[in-house]
C-alpha cells in the first residue's frame, strides 16, 4: 500500500510492503506552493492508494497532490488516526508521523497570522475524474510585472504552466525585482513594465501592479503588440480609464485582454454561470455579492505603491461582489442607489485624499434584465468573504440549487445532459491557489484563451461591468443614496 503524506514543507511517501516501509521525503517550496521540477518528475511515478493528511486540517496541496498522483482511491482523504488503524502501522511509526503532522499544523497556524486575508482561502473543488488535456504544444512567451507586499505577480501560476515560457520579470524596486527572479528561475528582469514592453520576444504580460495604473498598463501592453491580463480592478479612480481601455480593445482585436477577477473560479460561481447559461434560473430576480475585509482599528493598513490603497473609498475595489451577476449573467447594471458608513465617532471622520470618509458603501442596483442587486464592500469586523448569491425565476444558488419544479427539472436534464457544474482539472504543477481557490485557474483561463483565440473568462465588457458601476456607487453615497446611472458598454 502506497500512500502521500503532506504538510507545508515536506512531502513524505511511505510505501508499505509485508516486511518493511520506505521513507522518501522531497523539499517543496512552500512559499509558491508547488513541486520543484525535478520532484514533479519523480512523483509522478507513483501511484498511490491514499492521500493523509493531518487530523487538524487539510489544505488544497493535498487534494492536488492527490490528482498528481493518481490517488486510486479518487482523492479519498484520510486522517492519521484512521491510516493507522487500517494498515497497522506499528506505534513508533504512527507516533513518528503524528508528531510530524502536528509540529507541522502548529507551524501552520503560526504562519497564518501573517497571510494576507483571501490567500489563505484555497479550499475549493473540481472534477478529478477530468484529466487535464493540453490543446497544444505551443509555449506562449510571457513577462510578468508585479511582485510588491503581496509577491501577486506569482500567485497565478503562470511560471509553472507548461504552455508558457516565462521570458521575463520586472519590479520596480531592485530587490522585489531580484526576488521574483530567484522565486520564479528566470534569469532575465526588466527594470519597469515601461521597458518590458520594448521585448518582441514577449507575447504576453500579467501585470500585477498598482490597481490605479491598470488600465493604463493594460493599454501600454495592447499597443506594444502583446496580450495583457491585469489585477482587479480595471481600473481605480479615473472613470475616464474605462473609454480609453476599450478603445484600445476596440482598435486591437487580435489580442487577449483579461482581468483576473477571483470571484468566477470560486466554486458556487463557476457553477451559478454554467446553469444561468442553460436557462435553469430563467432571468434573476435578486442577486447579492460581499466583499468585507475587517481591518483593525489602530491596525496599520496593508502597504501599496504610492499609498494607492489610502486614496480611494470601498465602492472602488468592486469586482469581487459585482462579479456574482455581471459573472453569472455576463449583463450589466444600469443604476444605482447606494449609501456609506464611516466611523460612528463623527469627531474622527477625517476624509482622505479624495475626500471619503466611507469604510463601507452598499449599494442597490437595478440589473438589465430588471432585477435588483445588492452588492456591499466592507470593511468592519467579521469573517473575511468575498461571497453571492442568486435568486432566479426557477431556481436559485446560495452554496447549492433550490429550484421549483420547473426549475429543478431543467437542472436535472441539464446536468443529464452532460453540463459541468465542477471545475476542470489544472495542467501539471499548476496549483488553484488562494481566493477561493481561483489563482491558477484565472492563469490557464489566460494562456488558454491566447492558444485558442477565444474570450476569457473575464474579458473587457465583463471587466469594466464589474468596475465602473463601483464608480457610480461612490458617488451616489456621497449624494445621500441619490440614483445614479451607469454607462453601458459593447465592442
Amino acid at each position: 500500500m502506497t500512500l502521500c503524506y503532506h504538510f507545508d514543507t515536506t512531502i513524505i511517501n511511505f510505501a508499505y510492503t509485508k516486511s518493511e516501509y520506505k521513507v522518501a521525503t522531497d523539499d517543496v517550496r512552500s512559499e509558491e506552493k508547488g513541486l520543484k521540477e525535478s520532484q514533479f518528475e519523480k512523483m509522478q511515478k507513483y501511484t498511490v492508494d491514499y492521500c493523509l493528511v493531518p487530523d487538524i486540517e487539510c489544505s488544497y496541496d493535498v487534494r492536488e497532490l492527490c490528482s498528481v498522483m493518481k490517488c486510486q482511491k479518487k482523492q479519498v482523504l484520510i486522517t492519521t488516526k484512521e491510516y493507522a488503524a487500517m494498515s497497522k502501522i506499528s506505534r513508533r511509526s504512527f507516533l513518528t508521523i503524528s508528531a510530524a503532522a502536528s509540529g507541522s499544523s502548529m507551524l501552520r497556524f503560526a504562519k497564518s497570522a501573517e497571510v494576507i486575508p483571501g490567500f489563505d482561502q484555497t479550499k475549493t473543488d473540481y472534477d478529478a475524474a477530468k484529466v487535464w488535456k493540453p490543446f497544444s504544444d505551443r509555449k506562449v512567451r510571457i513577462g510578468i510585472v508585479g511582485h510588491g507586499v503581496c509577491k501577486f505577480g506569482l500567485q497565478f501560476g503562470l511560471q509553472h504552466h507548461p504552455n508558457v515560457e516565462l521570458v521575463a520579470v520586472s519590479d520596480l524596486f531592485p530587490d522585489r525585482c531580484a526576488d521574483m527572479a530567484r522565486k520564479a528561475k528566470c534569469k532575465k528582469t526588466y527594470p519597469s513594465l515601461e521597458e518590458m514592453v520594448k521585448d518582441d520576444t514577449i507575447e504576453a504580460i500579467f501585470c500585477a501592479t498598482d490597481a490605479p495604473a491598470h488600465a493604463r498598463h493594460a493599454i501600454l501592453c495592447m499597443e506594444h503588440g502583446k496580450h495583457v491580463a491585469t489585477a482587479v480592478p480595471a481600473f481605480r479612480g479615473d472613470v475616464e480609464d474605462a473609454e480609453r481601455l476599450l478603445e484600445c480593445c476596440r482598435n486591437n482585436k487580435g489580442l487577449v485582454y483579461a482581468m483576473f477577477e477571483t470571484s468566477c473560479f470560486h466554486d458556487d460561481l463557476f457553477a451559478m454561470e454554467k446553469l444561468y447559461a442553460a436557462g435553469v434560473f430563467g432571468r434573476i430576480i435578486y442577486s447579492e455579492g460581499e466583499y468585507c475585509h475587517p481591518h483593525s482599528l489602530g491596525a496599520p493598513a496593508l502597504g501599496s505603491y504610492k499609498d494607492w490603497r489610502k486614496k480611494g473609498c470601498p465602492m472602488w475595489y468592486p469586482t469581487h461582489s459585482t462579479a456574482y451577476y455581471v459573472g453569472v449573467t455576463h449583463r450589466s447594471f444600469l443604476d444605482v442607489s447606494c449609501q456609506g458608513t464611516g466611523l460612528f465617532d463623527k469627531d474622527k471622520r477625517k476624509p482622505n485624499a479624495i475626500g471619503n470618509i466611507f469604510r463601507s458603501e452598499v449599494g442597490l442596483f437595478r440589473t438589465a434584465e430588471g432585477g435588483l442587486s445588492r452588492m456591499m464592500v466592507c470593511g468592519s469586523q467579521g469573517e473575511y468573504l468575498e461571497a453571492g448569491r442568486i435568486r432566479g425565476e426557477y431556481g436559485g444558488f446560495n452554496k447549492r440549487f433550490v429550484g421549483d419544479r420547473v426549475g429543478s427539472k431543467r437542472y436535472h436534464e441539464a446536468i443529464k445532459g452532460g453540463l459541468q457544474i465542477k471545475k476542470y482539472a489544472l495542467p501539471p504543477g499548476v496549483f488553484p491557489g488562494g481566493h477561493g481557490g481561483s489563482h491558477g485557474y484565472l492563469g490557464d483561463d489566460f494562456i488558454d484563451a491566447i492558444l485558442r483565440g477565444r474570450k476569457p473568462r473575464v474579458d473587457v465588457i465583463d471587466a469594466l461591468n464589474m468596475t465602473v458601476p463601483g464608480y457610480y456607487a461612490h458617488l451616489s453615497s456621497m449624494k445621500d443614496g441619490e440614483t445614479m446611472k451607469i454607462p453601458q458598454y459593447s465592442l
